[in-house]
C-alpha cells in the first residue's frame, strides 16, 4: 500500500480540495472541535453549516482533525478508538 503525505499547514486545502476530501459527508465529522482553537473561539457542535465550518478549517488548519486517513476511498479521521477500529477493518489488520 502506498503512502501519500499531506502537511496541510504547508500546503493548505482549498474549499474545493476540502469538499472533494469529505466526499458529501457533514464537515462537523471532520471539524476538530476539541481542539484548543475551537474551544477559543467558543465554537459548538451543531451551530454552523457545512459551507461555514470548511471555510473555517481552511482559514484554519488546526481546526481539522488529523491526521486524515483515506483507505480505499474511505476518509477517516483522528485517533480516537473508533476511527483506529475503523482504519484497522479497512486495512484488514489491527493497528498498534
Amino acid at each position: 500500500m502506498q503512502l501519500k503525505e499531506r502537511e496541510y499547514f504547508k500546503e493548505r486545502f482549498t474549499e474545493e480540495e476540502l469538499r472533494q476530501l469529505l466526499g458529501g459527508r457533514p464537515a462537523g465529522e471532520f471539524f476538530s472541535w476539541r481542539s484548543p482553537t475551537a474551544r477559543k473561539l467558543g465554537y459548538k457542535p451543531g451551530t454552523m453549516s457545512d459551507d461555514e465550518l470548511i471555510r473555517l478549517m481552511v482559514a484554519e488548519p488546526n481546526l481539522i482533525k488529523r491526521p486524515l486517513v483515506t483507505v480505499g476511498g474511505e476518509l477517516v479521521a483522528g485517533f480516537d478508538k473508533p476511527a483506529r477500529a475503523r482504519l484497522a477493518q479497512l486495512l484488514g489488520r489491527e493497528l498498534s
